[in-house]
């Protein structure tokens, strides 16, 4: 069994509020949800309104189906033009790591 995760530094960009960051992070959350069945969530940066951190993860039999899904969450989060992804950070671990 293989466990991976990518987290993401977002910088949003016209947002003046946190009422209108979650109105960008909401369908971001969601979209990475519905297109690539993973979990997602923020996980840092709550209390900034132009940043962000949001986290992936998955579980998978084998590793090289962990890599392609992340691949493609990166892909996607990199390509929407709505934020700026300013890094992403990885790590995927084997159950008997």
């Amino acid at each position: 069994m293989w466990v991976g995760w990518i987290e993401f530094d977002i910088l949003l960009g016209d947002v003046q509020s946190l009422k209108e960051k979650r109105s960008v992070i909401r369908p971001l959350l969601a979209e990475l949800k519905r297109r690539f069945d993973v979990s997602v969530a923020e996980v840092g940066d709550h209390d900034q309104y132009r940043r962000t951190r949001v986290g992936a993860g998955l579980v998978a039999a084998d590793r090289a189906h962990l890599v392609e899904v992340l691949d493609a969450v990166e892909r996607f989060v990199a390509g929407r033009p709505e934020i700026e992804l300013l890094s992403a950070r990885r790590r995927d671990l084997h159950s008997e790591d």
